[in-house]
C-alpha cells in the first residue's frame, strides 16, 4: 500500500510555528504518509525566519507578497497559485492552519479539485464575523470545506457541533504551538541583540507586548502605547519591549508615541526562537494576537489580552488570561492589579494552562490515521492535565 499524500499548507509565521511539529511528526512515519509542504509566503520575511529555525525546505513557494497588498489580492493570488500546486502534487489530503487568508484559499482550492481537507485548530470561534477581522470569517468558511476537524479544545468541538459538524469528524488534539514552544525555549539561551542581551530580567519586570491587528489601527493603538507610557512612569522597576510590526500603520504610531522613551525598547519582529524565550523570561504579556493567549500560559505568564472579544475563551475561563480592550483606563487597571497585587498574579501564572500538552501532532497523526483507515482504534480526546493520550 502507498502511502498517503499530504499536503501542508501555510503562509504567515504563526501558521508556520504551528504546523512546524506537525510537519515533522508526519515525516516520522513515511510507510503511512508522505508529507509535502506549499507555502503561499502572504507573510515573506517573517515566515522564512521560522522556515529556518525549524530546518523546513518547502516543496512549493508561491512568493504571493507584495507592498501593500490588499486581502482581494493575497486571496485570487493564493487561490490560482494553489490550483497549480495541486494538479501537480495530486495529494490525498491538504492539511491547513487556523484564520489565515491563505487558509480560506486553500481549504477552497482543495474544495474545487474535490480533496479532502484536515483543519488544525479547528473551531474557534467570537461569533462576531468582524472581530478578528478577517480571521473570524477565514475560520467559519474554512470548516465549512473541511472533512476532518483537528480541534484544539472541547469548547472548539461543541462550537463545530453546534454548526452541524459530525462528532465522528473531530477530534480534540490540543494546540500543536505547545509542541512548538517546548522545542523551542531554553533555560541557557543566549539572545543576540545586544539590548535584550543588556536586560536584567531579574531586577526588571519586563511587560512583552506585542499589537497589530487591523481592529486596533488608529486610535486603538494610541490607546495601548499611552498606557504603556503611564504604566512604565509609575513603576521604576518596569521596562516594556515591542516587536513592532512592520506594517506602518503600526510602525508611526509606536514610533511616535514610544520612541526614545527610558525602559520602552523597540525591537524589529523577532525570530520565534528569541521571542519565544523572551516571553519565557518576562513578568507578564500584552497581546492583541491569538496565539500568544496559548503560548503565556503554557510558561506560567499571565495575559492582559488588548482586544474586547476573543476566540479563546478557554483562557478566560481558566484565568490565565484576561480581556482588557483598548481602553487606556482599563489597560492601565489590569497592569497595576498584576504589579501591585502579588495573590493575583500567582494565581493567574499558576493556572492550568487548557490549550495543550506538548502531545498534540502525535494526536494529529493518531487522528489522521483513523480517519483514514490505517487504525481502527479512535485516539484520546486531549483534556487539561491529562497524564495519558
Amino acid at each position: 500500500m502507498q502511502p498517503f499524500k499530504v499536503l501542508v499548507v501555510f503562509g504567515t509565521r504563526p501558521e508556520a510555528i504551528k504546523l512546524a511539529p506537525l510537519i515533522k511528526e508526519l515525516s516520522r512515519h513515511p510507510q503511512e504518509f508522505s508529507c509535502q509542504v506549499a507555502v503561499t509566503a502572504q507573510h515573506r520575511e517573517m515566515l522564512d525566519q521560522v522556515l529556518r529555525l525549524f530546518q523546513i525546505t518547502p516543496d512549493y513557494d508561491l512568493d504571493i507578497m507584495s507592498k501593500g497588498q490588499t486581502l482581494e489580492q493575497v486571496t485570487s493570488r493564493a487561490l490560482n497559485g494553489l490550483a497549480r500546486v495541486l494538479q501537480t502534487a495530486r495529494p490525498d489530503i491538504v492539511l491547513v492552519h487556523g484564520d489565515t487568508t491563505t487558509t480560506f484559499a486553500a481549504a477552497l482550492a482543495a474544495f474545487y479539485r474535490q480533496i479532502k481537507v484536515g483543519h488544525v485548530e479547528a473551531g474557534l470561534r467570537t461569533g462576531n464575523r468582524y472581530a478578528p477581522f478577517p480571521e473570524e470569517m477565514n475560520r467559519r468558511l474554512a470548516a465549512a470545506l473541511t472533512d476532518i476537524h483537528f480541534a484544539p479544545t472541547a469548547t472548539a468541538r461543541d462550537n463545530l457541533l453546534a454548526e452541524g459538524i459530525p462528532a465522528r469528524d473531530i477530534y480534540v488534539t490540543g494546540n500543536t504551538v505547545i509542541d512548538a514552544l517546548q522545542a523551542t525555549v531554553r533555560p541557557d539561551y543566549r539572545f543576540s541583540d545586544p539590548r535584550l542581551q543588556a536586560i536584567d530580567f531579574k531586577r526588571r519586570r519586563v511587560i512583552l507586548v506585542t499589537a497589530h491587528r487591523r481592529e486596533n489601527w488608529g486610535q486603538p493603538l494610541r490607546e495601548i502605547f499611552t498606557a504603556l507610557v503611564e504604566i512604565i512612569q509609575r513603576y521604576q522597576d518596569v521596562e516594556v519591549i515591542f516587536p513592532v510590526h512592520y506594517n506602518p500603520r503600526v510602525r508611526q504610531v509606536a514610533t511616535e508615541l514610544l520612541g526614545g522613551r527610558e525602559r520602552i525598547t523597540l525591537v524589529d519582529p523577532l525570530d520565534y526562537e528569541p521571542f519565544a524565550n523572551l516571553m519565557a523570561r518576562s513578568y507578564l504579556v500584552m497581546t492583541d494576537s491569538g496565539g500568544l493567549q496559548e503560548e503565556a500560559p503554557a510558561l506560567g505568564k499571565p495575559v492582559l489580552v488588548l482586544r474586547d472579544v476573543t476566540e479563546r475563551p478557554e483562557a478566560v475561563a481558566a484565568g490565565t488570561v484576561r480581556l482588557v480592550g483598548t481602553d487606556r483606563l482599563n489597560i492601565i487597571q489590569a497592569s497595576c492589579e498584576l504589579l501591585e497585587k502579588q495573590q493575583l498574579y500567582l494565581q493567574m501564572a499558576r493556572a492550568v494552562n487548557p490549550y495543550g500538552d506538548g502531545r498534540a501532532c502525535s494526536r494529529i497523526g493518531a487522528a489522521l490515521k483513523h480517519y483514514l483507515g490505517l487504525r481502527q482504534t479512535r485516539p484520546q480526546d486531549f483534556q487539561p492535565c491529562e497524564k495519558d493520550s
